[in-house]
């Protein structure tokens, strides 16, 4: 039996039987139909379509977005998932209302420039996760623990911190706020390229016990994958931790009010979203990731049962 099926079969049976007596008690047409659309299968969901803008490499977007995927076609909606290269335009097609959500937002510090540039035609749709950060990494044997301790070391890791995709939040602070106050311009170069790419070199170091510098964040599944420490930022230069957000384009709640109401509701604690992101990019796979998340839900129902409220 699919114990997540059943789950969401009682969720939805205990709504309608609750919105049934509200509605003998006030004894209105209205109520009446409400009842009928709730009986059909929600509020006219079936065959509306949510398209989630994700950029693949990054995880926490990934996983979430497959999550959301599998929650909202059980709702009767049909799902899409917009997969695009950077921030910049996944920004740009949810302000331009070509991408419904952003499932895994950076809005506080990381994408700061975007919401800046962007938030007037964006909804904020809720946060489901309040202590992501950004880091600078290092394996666990080399010999400093200190953003400040690169300085003088640049020959140590040939003058490079391997970064991710040019257009990503990190790779902004990471240039324009770390390596001026640590004093490392001139010194070290910011590599970018992309996030596979800078887990391969990330991979191949570890393996021959190599010194590397690498830009991390958290949550992110690599952090337990490879044997990495982060470097500690004394002079707070990545920005303080911030919450992962659901964005929706402008208009969204009021097109789409019950899934505005779920994202607003969704909360992952670390343990939840560790457990995720592995069984999505681990231990399944591409290409696997909604088998990843019906079994998650499978060992998780009572997170189905805190989207109502």
């Amino acid at each position: 039996m699919n114990t997540t099926r059943t789950l969401r079969r009682a969720i939805a049976t205990t709504a309608l039987l609750t919105l049934g007596t509200v509605t003998a008690a006030c004894g209105s047409d209205e109520g009446s139909e409400a009842t009928d659309a709730t009986a059909s299968g929600g509020s006219g969901a079936s065959g509306e379509t949510v398209t989630l803008g994700i950029i693949p490499s990054w995880t926490d977007g990934l996983s979430t977005a497959h999550l959301w995927k599998n929650v909202l076609e059980d709702e009767g909606y049909q799902v899409e998932i917009e997969e695009l290269a950077e921030a910049a335009p996944l920004y740009t097609g949810l302000a331009r209302g070509d991408v419904d959500v952003y499932p895994s937002a950076w809005p506080e510090v990381t994408h700061a420039s975007y919401m800046e540039e962007f938030g007037d035609s964006i909804e904020d749709l809720g946060t489901y996760y309040d202590n992501a950060k950004l880091t600078l990494a290092v394996p666990e044997y080399t010999d400093i623990d200190s953003i400040e301790d690169l300085q003088g070391n640049a020959e140590q890791f040939d003058g490079r911190i391997v970064g991710i995709e040019p257009g990503a939040g990190l790779t902004q602070v990471t240039q324009e706020s770390v390596l001026p106050t640590y004093g490392l311009e001139g010194d070290y170069e910011l590599v970018t390229s992309s996030t596979t790419a800078m887990l391969a070199e990330l991979k191949s170091a570890t393996e021959a016990e190599e010194d590397i510098v690498v830009t991390l964040w958290r949550p992110f599944w690599a952090n337990s994958a490879f044997p990495v420490k982060d470097l500690e930022d004394p002079e707070g230069a990545l920005g303080e931790s911030e919450g992962l957000h659901a964005l929706g384009r402008e208009g969204f709640g009021e097109d789409f009010p019950e899934v505005a109401e779920m994202m607003g509701n969704a909360t992952l604690t670390d343990e939840q979203y560790g457990a995720l992101e592995d069984m999505v990019v681990n231990e399944y796979g591409q290409g696997r990731e909604d088998e990843a998340v019906e079994a998650w839900l499978e060992e998780n129902p009572e997170w189905l049962e805190s989207l109502q409220g």
